[in-house]
C-alpha cells in the first residue's frame, strides 16, 4: 500500500525557490513576494485519488488527481500555463511529469517521519521545500 499523506503539511524551508521561478518565467515581482511566504499543504487521499490545496496569505493552488491518469492541468495563480500531467508512484513517492513548453518540468512528493518532501524541478533547476505534519 502507497503512503498515506492525508493531512496538513507546514513549510519548514524553501530551498532554490526563486531559482525554480526565473525557470518558469514567472515576474521579478511575483517571485520577490513568494519567496517570504510559508505555505501550507492539505491533503485528502483516498487511495489513489488525491485533492490537494496549497495554501498561502498570497495566493492559493488546488490540485485533484487519480494517479496514473494523465489529465490537463491549468496552473492558473502559477505560471498560468495549461500542462499534460501524469502522476505515478514510484514505491511511496509520487512523481509528476508535466509535459508542456518547458523541458524537464515536475515534481516529487516522499514523506520521511513527519516530514512530506516536494522537489520542484522546471529545466535545469531544482527546488526542495520541506514540510511539518501539524498535528
Amino acid at each position: 500500500m502507497p503512503a498515506d499523506y492525508n493531512g496538513t503539511w507546514e513549510m519548514e524551508s524553501n530551498e532554490n525557490f526563486e531559482g525554480y521561478m526565473k525557470a518558469l518565467d514567472i515576474d521579478i515581482i511575483t517571485r520577490k513576494v513568494a519567496v517570504h511566504l510559508k505555505q501550507t499543504k492539505e491533503f485528502i487521499q483516498d487511495g489513489n485519488s488525491f485533492k490537494t490545496k496549497t495554501l498561502s496569505t498570497f495566493r492559493n493552488y488546488n490540485l485533484d488527481y487519480v494517479v496514473g491518469e494523465e489529465f490537463e492541468e491549468h496552473t492558473k495563480g502559477l505560471d498560468d500555463r495549461v500542462v499534460k500531467t501524469l502522476i505515478t508512484w514510484d514505491g511511496d513517492k509520487l512523481i509528476a511529469v508535466q509535459k508542456g513548453e518547458k523541458p524537464n518540468r515536475g515534481w516529487k512528493h516522499w514523506i520521511e517521519g513527519d516530514k512530506l518532501y516536494l522537489e520542484l524541478t522546471c529545466g535545469d533547476q531544482v527546488c526542495l521545500q520541506i514540510f511539518k505534519k501539524k498535528n
